[in-house]
């Protein structure tokens, strides 16, 4: 372990730069990924046959949405978004350019999360809301989200899991963050050392970002 210790120390600021870049755009795009997938997610629950805003021809809409858009593997949706990339930060190469895919990518990710969380709620709780008078905004707010966010919280730590794995691959194009050191000093340059740090390094970090979910989510599931 202490030799291990030495090693990391030893290219830390190199390292320390590629985490930086990691979190930056997994964090960044994660924020914006959320704040269009939970929506996303919310509208094909509430819009499905016997909800309580059913529409069929959206509930059709937005699931093929969700559908195409989560079969495009990652680094053909990264090549083929490039123009709206640069269209949107002004550049395809990056840290910040990186955070466009893996925004895109995230969006359906957590729409289908956000579905499969809701559809776990009782749908006695909802009736009995309905029954109360629960306008559909009431519903979702006051009590198809809080009863899923256990469920929820699950969900989204994958998502940011997801997105780690995601930000290794946009180092292969110039993203930056830990990827990027990995394939230029690991593979381009056989410095094999580099590429087990970087490694280590990202294992520990799934391994921190998956913890902290779980005991967010149980502190949740027994506030509940």
């Amino acid at each position: 372990m202490n030799v291990l210790l030495k090693q990391l120390v030893s290219d830390g600021a190199l390292l320390w730069k590629g985490l930086y870049e990691t979190l930056y755009m997994v964090l960044v795009s994660m924020g914006i990924a959320t704040l269009f997938g939970i929506p996303l997610g919310v509208a094909v629950v509430v819009t499905e046959p016997n909800r309580f805003l059913e529409n069929k021809k959206i509930n059709f809409v937005l699931g093929t949405i969700i559908n195409v858009a989560r079969s495009i593997p990652f680094i053909i949706l990264m090549v083929a978004i490039i123009p709206f990339t640069r269209l949107v930060v002004g550049t395809s190469i990056g840290t910040t350019a990186a955070i466009v895919p893996l925004a895109v990518a995230a969006i359906p990710f957590i729409g289908r999360v956000v579905e499969n969380s809701l559809k776990e709620v009782d749908s006695g709780v909802i009736e009995a809301a309905e029954a109360m008078g629960a306008t559909p905004w009431e519903i979702i707010i006051k009590v198809l989200i809080p009863e899923a966010l256990p469920s929820l919280t699950l969900g989204l730590t994958l998502t940011i899991i997801s997105l780690v794995g995601y930000s290794a691959i946009v180092g292969a194009i110039g993203g930056g963050g830990l990827g990027d050191i990995a394939i230029r000093y690991g593979y381009q340059r056989f410095q094999g050392d580099i590429m087990l740090k970087t490694v280590v390094i990202l294992v520990v970090l799934v391994q921190i970002i998956q913890s902290l979910g779980n005991w967010l989510a149980s502190k949740l599931n027994k506030a509940a």
